[in-house]
Protein backbone atom coordinates (compact mmCIF):
# COMPACT_ATOMS: atom_id res chain seq x y z
CA UNK A 1 0.00 0.00 0.00
CA UNK A 2 0.88 3.47 -0.85
CA UNK A 3 1.10 6.44 1.24
CA UNK A 4 -0.50 8.83 -1.00
CA UNK A 5 -3.30 10.14 1.44
CA UNK A 6 0.09 11.92 3.34
CA UNK A 7 0.87 14.98 1.65
CA UNK A 8 3.89 17.21 2.59
CA UNK A 9 2.57 20.62 4.01
CA UNK A 10 4.67 23.08 4.91
CA UNK A 11 4.44 24.36 8.24
CA UNK A 12 3.63 28.21 7.04
CA UNK A 13 0.42 26.69 4.63
CA UNK A 14 -0.95 24.81 7.47
CA UNK A 15 -3.19 26.70 8.78
CA UNK A 16 -4.97 27.03 5.00
CA UNK A 17 -4.84 23.84 4.40
CA UNK A 18 -6.24 22.93 7.70
CA UNK A 19 -9.45 25.73 6.64
CA UNK A 20 -9.89 24.28 3.55
CA UNK A 21 -10.16 21.08 4.59
CA UNK A 22 -13.25 22.25 6.81
CA UNK A 23 -14.74 24.29 4.12
CA UNK A 24 -14.65 21.26 2.19
CA UNK A 25 -15.85 18.86 4.83
CA UNK A 26 -18.97 21.36 5.38
CA UNK A 27 -19.54 21.24 2.07
CA UNK A 28 -19.60 17.57 1.17
CA UNK A 29 -21.65 17.11 4.36
CA UNK A 30 -24.07 19.79 3.08
CA UNK A 31 -24.48 17.95 -0.38
CA UNK A 32 -25.17 14.53 1.41
CA UNK A 33 -28.12 15.95 3.43
CA UNK A 34 -29.57 18.11 0.53
CA UNK A 35 -29.01 14.60 -1.80
CA UNK A 36 -31.03 12.76 1.52
CA UNK A 37 -33.84 15.40 1.32
CA UNK A 38 -34.25 15.57 -2.44
CA UNK A 39 -33.79 11.96 -3.20
CA UNK A 40 -36.88 11.72 -0.17
CA UNK A 41 -39.26 14.38 -1.54
CA UNK A 42 -38.56 12.44 -5.17
CA UNK A 43 -39.73 9.10 -3.58
CA UNK A 44 -42.74 10.60 -2.25
CA UNK A 45 -43.69 12.35 -5.19
CA UNK A 46 -43.16 9.66 -7.79
CA UNK A 47 -45.65 7.35 -5.21
CA UNK A 48 -47.87 9.51 -4.94
CA UNK A 49 -47.66 10.45 -8.86
CA UNK A 50 -47.94 6.65 -9.51
CA UNK A 51 -51.06 6.00 -7.52
CA UNK A 52 -53.19 7.60 -10.05
CA UNK A 53 -52.87 5.12 -13.03
CA UNK A 54 -52.31 7.69 -15.83
CA UNK A 55 -49.31 9.11 -13.98
CA UNK A 56 -47.95 5.82 -13.48
CA UNK A 57 -45.02 6.44 -16.54
CA UNK A 58 -43.65 8.97 -15.09
CA UNK A 59 -44.12 8.28 -11.39
CA UNK A 60 -42.29 5.12 -11.75
CA UNK A 61 -39.38 6.84 -12.82
CA UNK A 62 -39.12 9.73 -10.28
CA UNK A 63 -39.43 7.37 -7.09
CA UNK A 64 -36.18 5.43 -8.91
CA UNK A 65 -34.51 8.32 -8.98
CA UNK A 66 -35.38 9.45 -5.46
CA UNK A 67 -34.12 5.97 -4.20
CA UNK A 68 -30.78 6.52 -6.17
CA UNK A 69 -30.21 9.71 -5.04
CA UNK A 70 -30.93 8.49 -1.45
CA UNK A 71 -28.59 5.66 -1.90
CA UNK A 72 -25.69 7.79 -3.09
CA UNK A 73 -26.18 10.19 -0.09
CA UNK A 74 -25.42 7.08 2.17
CA UNK A 75 -22.32 5.71 0.59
Amino acid sequence: MTDSNKKNIPILLWPFYAVWRVVSFVFELIGRILSAILGIGFMFAGVAITLSVVGAPLGIPLAALGFLLLVRSLF
